[in-house]
């Protein structure tokens, strides 16, 4: 007997591959995957304005992204000793204005730049729910600890979400036609809205994916949520605060992507790279320098080789760190 309910997503073999520009937005769950991507050497950019969680915010900074008119000055609020943007997370914060509107623009423009050779983009939503600053009317990606008093909190409704992304994918359907939109839902509950309403505003989420999908043949979707809740429903799948999942959740959902989406071209790309990856954070525990330098300098040709079997995979600058590495032994 198979004592589990077993989440097998449609394979689609070379959805995802090594050749291709991912965009990832959305949740801190979009982070750790892009971040199991990344480490497999996947071409990937995550989140250029931070974590958002709601589908609002992603459209307010997709408009941006594609227009990449620069922030200013008066976008910017002093609170707490610093400097705040309410379209991005803390992470660009900074106790010096023109530090943090340089990080901003910067990061900005790079997404700018890098937006029409986007293949796929994966898009996870966190939350149904918005907290709409009061003097303007702006949904707010962060609050960034203001009072409560200053928003206004609302749960989305699932027709006002497809109007909203429908335009994003008319756009993406005629100025990006190699590109795909994979949307998932985070598994990450957000009991702060209560039990119930962290179920009413996930079902929000899925119920506008799934119109998405009815709307265009762009749109994929990824079970993630349904993954951790239905096949991982055990608390040993859950961090310590028993709402993120676990390292061997994520571990286990990545596997599931990886077999649904990958060929076996790029599943090989991944775990070679991966082992290349490890190496390369290692560091040495004892005074051995000359085993270190042989060590750094076998890692070094392991990236050669690397790059010689894949050579549309870009290792330079690993390839410069580990001669500099080598030099300064």
């Amino acid at each position: 007997m198979n004592f589990r309910t077993v989440i097998d997503p449609p394979r689609h073999l070379g959805y995802l591959d090594h050749r291709q520009h991912l965009l990832l937005l959305g949740s801190c769950f979009v982070e750790n995957m892009g971040a199991w991507l990344q480490q497999r050497k996947f071409d990937v950019d995550i989140n250029p304005f931070g974590t958002l969680y709601n589908p609002e915010s992603i459209v307010r900074n997709w408009e941006r992204m594609v227009s990449g008119a620069p922030f200013t000055a008066d976008d910017l609020f002093l609170s707490g000793g610093l400097w705040h943007s309410y379209d991005h997370h803390s992470r660009f914060s900074s106790p010096d204005r023109d530090s943090a509107l340089a990080h901003i623009n910067r990061r900005l423009a790079a997404a700018h730049d890098r937006l029409p050779a986007t293949d796929r983009i994966v898009v996870t939503w966190g939350s149904a729910y918005v907290y709409r600053l009061n003097a303007t009317g702006q949904v707010v990606a962060n609050c960034h600890k203001q009072p409560a008093s200053t928003f206004t909190r609302e749960l989305l409704a699932v027709d006002d979400i497809v109007a909203r992304w429908l335009p994003i994918v008319r756009y993406i359907e005629s100025s990006l036609p190699q590109c795909r939109l994979l949307f998932t839902v985070s598994p990450i509950r957000h009991l702060r809205d209560g039990a119930h309403g962290n179920q009413l505003s996930k079902a929000t989420l899925l119920l506008a994916i799934d119109r998405l999908q009815r709307e265009s043949r762009i749109c994929d979707y990824f079970p993630s949520y349904e993954i951790l809740m239905d096949d991982l429903r055990d608390y040993r799948f859950y961090d310590t605060d028993m709402t993120h999942p676990s390292a061997s959740a994520i571990a286990y959902i990545s596997e599931v992507l990886t077999e649904s989406y990958l060929t076996p071209e790029s599943r090989e790309i991944a775990t070679q790279w991966y082992k290349i990856y490890t190496a390369l954070a290692h560091r040495p525990l004892t005074g051995d320098t000359e085993g270190y330098r042989t060590f750094l300098q076998k890692t070094l040709d392991r990236v050669i080789r690397f790059h010689q079997a894949y050579p549309y995979i870009d290792v330079s600058h690993e390839i410069e760190e580990l001669k500099t590495r080598i030099k300064q032994i």
